[in-house]
C-alpha cells in the first residue's frame, strides 16, 4: 500500500499528460473538454485525476526522471522538494553544500538574485502545482459530476477528493506566501488565456489561504482517517497552525495569531497521533509502516516513482562514495554535497560528541567549514536513509533511487508550536507547553534527563533545529525568531564571509524571477531586488 497514488499517478500522467502547458506563469491551457469528459467519466477517473495532483509534488514529470513539468531547469533538480529543501535549509544555520551549480552558492552566501535558476523553479513548480489543482477543482463541482451522472456514495468521494486538491492548492500557496510573499494568483474561475494573471500580497494570500482551509474543514475526510499519503483535517490543522505561528512575519508586528496557532496544534494532538518510539525510524525507508506520528507526507517509491529529486536528493547528497553508501540504501549512489554548517553539531546540539541526544546523527572528523566547496570540510548528516527500520534495503531501481517518504507534518511539530505560541502570549496553559517540550526531549533521550523544568522562547528555537535539522524548515524559524539575516547570530559564510555577518533584511523574502516579470506586466519586484 506505500504509494498507491504514486503508482496510480504514472497511469492518470499518461490519460492527462496534456493537463496543462509548461510555461513558466499561471496562463495554463486546461484539458479540452473532449479529453476531460473522458478523463472525468467515473469515481475512479476522479481519483486517478487526484493522483496527478499529488503526483506533482514527488515526481519532476509524467515520463520519468528525465521528464519535467518545468521547463528552464534540468529535470533532476526540478522537483518541489528539492528545490523547497535548497531554499530553507542552504541559507540558514544548517546546511551547506559543496557543489559549484550557478546560483547554489548564492544561497549559503546570502547574494541570491532574480536570476537565480534554482529560486525560478521552486516559485514554477509551486505555480505549476496550483494550475494542476486548479484543473482537478474546475472539473469536480456538483454540476460537473451531475452532468456526467456521478451521484450517491461516489460523488461524495469526489468531494472529498476536492477538498484535497484544495487543500493542496492552499499549501501551495502558503509556500508562496513564504518565500515568496506577492506572487500572482488565479484560482479555478480565472479565465485562461484571456489575460494576465494579477499580484496578490501577502497579506491578502494569507486571508485567502485561512478561508480556503476553514472552507474546506466539513468536506475533507476526519482528522487520522485518510489513506496514507493523502491529506485529511489533520493536515489542514497542521497547516493553519503552523502560518498561524508565522502570522507577525506575514502580516506585520502586533498581529499575531498565536492563540489560533495553540488552538490548531491542540486540535491535531487531540486527533490521535503520538511520537513515534524511536526518532531515527522516522527517516528510513518503511517510514510508511504503522507510523504514529505523520500527519501528512510526500511519498516516493525508489522502483514506480523515479526521481533524482525528493529524498533521493537528501540522502545521496549528504554522503559520498567514502561513506559506504550500501549501508544507506544507495549503493551506487553518494554524490557528496550537502554536509552541516558547523554550528548545527556544536551549537545546536552543543558538543554533540558527548551528547545522549539520540537526534544528533552526525559523522566525519572535521566540523569546521573553512571551504564552501569542499564536502568533507563540515560533518556529514546520516539522518537520512534509504534503509528500513529491520536493516533491509530500500525499494530501488537502480541503487540511487529512495524509497523514504517525506514527512510535511508530524506530530513534533505541534506540540512544539502549541509551546511557542504560548510562551509568544497565546491563549493556553504554560504547564502543558512545558509537557509538550519535554515530550519531544523524553522521545530524544530515550528517558527524563534531558527535560527543562523551565523554558523561554531561545529554548524553542534552539529544540526545533535539534528536532527539524535538515527537514526544510530553518529559515522559516530563523526568519519567526528575527535572527536570519540579523548580525546578531552569524554562522560560517553567511553573508558571504567566513565568519559570517549580517545581511540586508529584504533577504528575508525571495525575489520574483525576472522570467516572470518580463512575462507578466502586472507583477512587481520585490523591495529590495
Amino acid at each position: 500500500m506505500k504509494n498507491n497514488l504514486i503508482k496510480t499517478f504514472i497511469l492518470a500522467a499518461l490519460i492527462t499528460g496534456g493537463l496543462s502547458s509548461c510555461k513558466k506563469d499561471l496562463d495554463r491551457t486546461p484539458i479540452n473538454t473532449a479529453t476531460a469528459d473522458v478523463v472525468y467519466n467515473s469515481a475512479t477517473g476522479y481519483k486517478s485525476a487526484l493522483a496527478k495532483v499529488y503526483g506533482a509534488y514527488a515526481l519532476t514529470g509524467s515520463s520519468g526522471s528525465g521528464s519535467s513539468d518545468l521547463g528552464g531547469i534540468d529535470a533532476g533538480t526540478s522537483d518541489f522538494l528539492r528545490l523547497y529543501w535548497n531554499a530553507q535549509e542552504l541559507p540558514t544555520d544548517e546546511a551547506i553544500c559543496a557543489w559549484n551549480d550557478v546560483g547554489l552558492h548564492d544561497f549559503h552566501d546570502m547574494n541570491w538574485t532574480a536570476g537565480n535558476t534554482f529560486l525560478q523553479g521552486l516559485y514554477t513548480r509551486s505555480i505549476y502545482q496550483i494550475t494542476v489543482a486548479n484543473s482537478f477543482i474546475a472539473e469536480s463541482t456538483d454540476d460537473k459530476l451531475a452532468s456526467r451522472g456521478i451521484t450517491g456514495a461516489d460523488a461524495d468521494n469526489v468531494r472529498h477528493y476536492r477538498a484535497e486538491a484544495r487543500f493542496l492548492r492552499a499549501f501551495q500557496y502558503w509556500v508562496l506566501m513564504d518565500l515568496f510573499a506577492n506572487p500572482p494568483f488565479v484560482d479555478e474561475n480565472f479565465p485562461i488565456g484571456k489575460s494576465y494573471p494579477t499580484q496578490t500580497s501577502r497579506a491578502a494570500l494569507f486571508t485567502y489561504v485561512e478561508s480556503e482551509l476553514k472552507a474546506i474543514d466539513g468536506s475533507l475526510l476526519p482528522a487520522h482517517t485518510a489513506e496514507y499519503g493523502r491529506a485529511d483535517q489533520a493536515a489542514e490543522w497542521a497547516l493553519l497552525s503552523r502560518m498561524y505561528l508565522n502570522a507577525e512575519v506575514y502580516l506585520g508586528a502586533g498581529k499575531g495569531r498565536y492563540t489560533d496557532a495553540a488552538a490548531y496544534a491542540q486540535k491535531v494532538i487531540n486527533s490521535g497521533y503520538t511520537l513515534a518510539t524511536n526518532y531515527r525510524n522516522l527517516f528510513l525507508a518503511d517510514n510508511n509502516v504503522s507510523n504514529p506520528e505523520v500527519i501528512l507526507s510526500i511519498n516516493y517509491d525508489g522502483i514506480s516513482g523515479q526521481n533524482y529529486g525528493g529524498t533521493t536528493f537528501i540522502i545521496n547528497s549528504c554522503i559520498n562514495g567514502s561513506m559506504n553508501p550500501t549501508s544507506f540504501g544507495v549503493p551506487s549512489g553518494g554524490w557528496g554535497g550537502n554536509r552541516a554548517v558547523s554550528t548545527l553539531p556544536q551549537q545546536t546540539f552543543g558538543d554533540y560528541s558527548g551528547n545522549t541526544d539520540k537526534r544528533a546523527m552526525f559523522t566525519g572528523s572535521k566540523i569546521t567549514n573553512d571551504d564552501e566547496s569542499t564536502f568533507t570540510d563540515g560533518l556529514a548528516v546520516t539522518k537520512w536513509k534509504n534503509i528500513t527500520s529491520t536493516g533491509a534495503a530500500g525499494a530501488s531501481s537502480n541503487g540511487v533511487f529512495a524509497s523514504t517518504d517525506f514527512p510535511i507534518f508530524r506530530l513534533a511539530e505541534m506540540y512544539l508550536t502549541y509551546a511557542e505560541a504560548v510562551l509568544r502570549g497565546g491563549t493556553g496553559s504554560t504547564a502543558t507547553a512545558l509537557q509538550y517540550y519535554n515530550l519531544v526531549r523524553t522521545r530524544a533521550y530515550g528517558n527524563a534527563n534531558g527535560n527543562a523544568a523551565a523554558i523561554g522562547l531561545n529554548d524553542i528555537l534552539n529544540e526545533r533545529g535539534r528536532e527539524f535539522y535538515f527537514e526544510a524548515q530553518r529559515r522559516t524559524d530563523l526568519i519567526r525568531f528575527g535572527v536570519f539575516t540579523s548580525d546578531s547570530y552569524k554562522w560560517p559564510w553567511k553573508g558571504g564571509l567566513i565568519a559570517g555577518r549580517g545581511v540586508d533584511s529584504y533577504r528575508t523574502i525571495y525575489p520574483i524571477p525576472s522570467t516572470d516579470l518580463l512575462a507578466n506586466p502586472n507583477l512587481k519586484q520585490n523591495t529590495g531586488y
